[in-house]
């Protein structure tokens, strides 16, 4: 029997928020629950999920999201299912995010069960925040169609999906899901099977450093979280952070490093060796017209221009345009 081909297993928070995503643009999809349970239990589970996503879909319906009749169409989109419903439509599927709850006997069971469904060239995806792809493509047969599809909550939302192929993943299988992703408006990156992806390892060196500032009585959480909204926040949305190394100066960076970790005298601050070795080899940015990035053939003015008109969108959204006075206002006359 054909279907969705796309199924999120495990009906959870993380499954409810890819099904919201891809029945919101507009795609049919398959809510699995990774569980065995009876007709009652199940028909519970249903119901929590069908009122669960339609609460998040009438909320994006008051932010102006989503227009008001199209809420009960876009559940439409969604079917979920038993897993004893499941053997006659994961055939037909092409790309399962894996959605169970972080325990390795749990992934173990959801792989197992799925790959005895799956044709042999679907792709599987987990999206564990916690095992690396490369411990859990050896639960998967055809290892080469699997890879990690880390999504950040609310998953319906927050556009970033960080995608973690192992060495046996193929390129094609990549690409497939890097399509599919982008087909739904989401943004995918692709790193190295390494703990914390790219996200959760700079956020937890930021989260920690803020707690231990206020330990050491150097600022209070409410100073700390407008610091970061309106200054940090702000200015790493409109420009990535490896982007302003190349815009200020790696260089800047490098002395910035040094005067900190002798401060503070932690060696946490300081720089990797690749900042020196960039710094010697004169690749500071923008200026040298090489850094982290190329910057060869660049429009400068123009890029700057944009980075600025970036900023300033942003500022608006915030409510903190700069204060411009009328023409009269302080005239000494």
């Amino acid at each position: 029997m054909t279907g969705p081909a796309v199924a999120a297993l495990g009906a959870g928070r993380m499954g409810r928020g890819i099904a919201l995503t891809y029945a919101c643009a507009g795609q049919g999809v398959l809510l699995i629950d990774a569980k065995e349970r009876g007709t009652e239990a199940f028909e519970v589970l249903r119901k929590d999920a069908l009122d669960d996503m339609r609460a998040q879909l009438l909320a994006m319906v008051k932010l102006g999201i989503v227009p008001a009749d199209a809420v009960e169409t876009i559940l439409g989109r969604v079917g979920i299912h038993g897993r004893d419903e499941a053997g006659r439509l994961l055939p037909g599927v092409r790309i399962l995010f894996e959605g169970v709850p972080e325990v390795m006997e749990a992934k173990a069971d959801a792989f197992a069960y799925a790959c005895a469904l799956l044709s042999d060239d679907a792709i599987v995806a987990s999206t564990s925040s916690t095992f690396l792809s490369t411990a859990l493509a050896q639960m998967v047969s055809e290892p080469g169609r699997f890879l990690n599809a880390h999504w950040l909550n609310p998953a319906h939302l927050i556009p970033l999906v960080e995608l973690s192929p192992h060495a046996g993943t193929e390129p094609q299988v990549t690409a497939r899901l890097k399509a599919s992703l982008e087909d739904v408006g989401k943004t995918p990156v692709v790193c190295g099977p390494s703990p914390g992806y790219i996200i959760p390892r700079m956020q937890v060196l930021i989260m920690n450093e803020a707690a231990r500032m206020i330990e050491d009585g150097i600022a209070t959480a409410e100073d700390i979280d407008k610091a970061i909204r309106y200054g940090f926040g702000i200015r790493y949305a409109a420009m990535g952070v490896v982007e302003f190394i190349d815009f200020g100066g790696n260089d800047i960076l490098y002395y910035a490093s040094r005067y900190l970790s002798q401060a503070l005298d932690d060696d946490r601050y300081a720089s990797p060796p690749i900042v020196g070795r960039y710094m010697n080899e004169g690749r500071n940015g923008l200026r040298d017209g090489r850094g982290f990035y190329d910057w060869t053939g660049k429009d400068v003015a123009e890029y700057r221009r944009q980075s600025t008109e970036r900023l300033v969108g942003l500022l608006r959204i915030a409510g903190k345009m700069p204060r411009i006075a009328d023409a009269t206002e302080g005239d000494p006359r």
